[in-house]
């Protein structure tokens, strides 16, 4: 009887190995850095949902929420409050930190903004401030 097993040599295993590596190695950086901007891209939209939500809020209850829990959470001393306007998650940004919110506003009526990836303010690209003011 002939032993006639179907397998790869370890030639064969070492060429896929490499052409692997050479295909990860021109892919994966190109990957690498879509995270982060696509964070502060998310940040972005999330700023101007918040700023629409704000303007659904006064429209409904006739003044400006006095900070973001109340599009979520149905404020006591409020008639006409027809929410939640946003999902409690949205009250976040992409790095985990709240958005920021200021009434009345320095810039606008009401500014809302994140100070990006390190939580600090100024910076650039994903560290970057994302205002309602300059979008």
């Amino acid at each position: 009887m002939k032993n006639t097993s179907q397998g790869f040599s370890l030639i064969e295993l070492l060429v896929v190995l490499v052409i692997l590596g050479l295909i990860a190695g021109l892919v994966v950086p190109n990957i690498m850095g879509r995270g982060e901007d696509a964070k502060s891209r998310t940040a972005v939209a999330e700023v101007q949902r918040l700023s629409m939500a704000v303007d659904e809020f006064y429209l409904d209850t006739g003044r400006a929420p006095r900070e973001l829990r109340e599009l979520v959470e149905r404020p006591g001393n409020v008639s006409n409050w027809n929410g939640p306007y946003v999902n409690d998650s949205n009250l976040n940004d992409p790095w985990g930190n709240r958005y920021n919110y200021r009434f009345p506003g320095e810039n606008r009526d009401v500014d809302i903004y994140s100070h990006g990836r390190d939580a600090q303010p100024g910076g650039e690209g994903p560290d970057r401030d994302i205002e309602n003011w300059n979008l």
